[in-house]
């Protein structure tokens, strides 16, 4: 298959900055931003590790989640997937997306007015739905860009999620490995990652 054409994106800076989760855990980043992203968004690759030669990064593109990742919340397993991919990747080399797609990409207010529907009754993407959403409004482009502007365009995802895979495949990075996240499982996010599971087709259960 032909990869599909998307713009080149070029580094803008890059920066090294030490991290330290609420857990204790730390590692240094080297930070590094863009140009040229498609949707003048604010997205960020987080260098961790040492890359071997001769073989693929280990990348993880994760989706911003305010709730998940800064504040705990446990609706999500979001929080807990960025703080074990940090440590995983500081591991194995590679990098981590920091794309700014928050609530599948319909953005906060949408996403906390689809909780309240949730509340009510709907799953993740039935609510997403209800407000005029479509399920699943991330577009991976960015994340290739970003990947082809660091030399990376054979990696090993780091993801439960299909789509990933296969919109970087059609954009011209080669998945050459599959590695799934741990569950993180909670009574408050059950039904969230059944839903994702059952309709998304992420590999969190087995």
């Amino acid at each position: 298959m032909t990869p599909e054409p998307i713009p080149p994106a070029e580094i803008r800076t890059e920066v090294t900055v030490p991290l330290r989760f609420a857990d204790g855990y730390a590692t240094m980043a080297r930070v590094v931003s863009f140009t040229g992203l498609v949707d003048d968004r604010e997205h960020v690759a987080l260098r961790l590790g040492t890359i071997p030669a001769g073989r693929p990064p280990l990348v993880r593109p994760h989706s911003e989640c305010l709730t998940g990742d800064v504040f705990g919340s446990q609706r999500c397993d979001c929080g807990p997937q960025l703080r074990e991919s940090a440590e995983r990747i500081t591991v194995a080399g590679g990098y981590l997306l920091y794309l700014r797609q928050e609530g599948r990409g319909i953005g906060l207010y949408a996403k906390l007015e689809a909780y309240t529907l949730q509340d009510a009754g709907l799953d993740t993407y039935q609510a997403n739905l209800a407000l005029g959403h479509a399920e699943d409004e991330r577009d991976y482009t960015v994340a290739a860009q970003m990947l082809h502007a660091l030399g990376a365009d054979r990696i090993a995802l780091l993801s439960n999620n299909p789509d990933k895979a296969e919109q970087l495949d059609r954009l011209g990075i080669a998945v050459t490995e599959h590695v799934a996240t741990g569950v993180h499982l909670s009574p408050a996010n059950a039904g969230y990652l059944a839903a994702k599971a059952r309709l998304g087709g992420h590999t969190i259960f087995g």
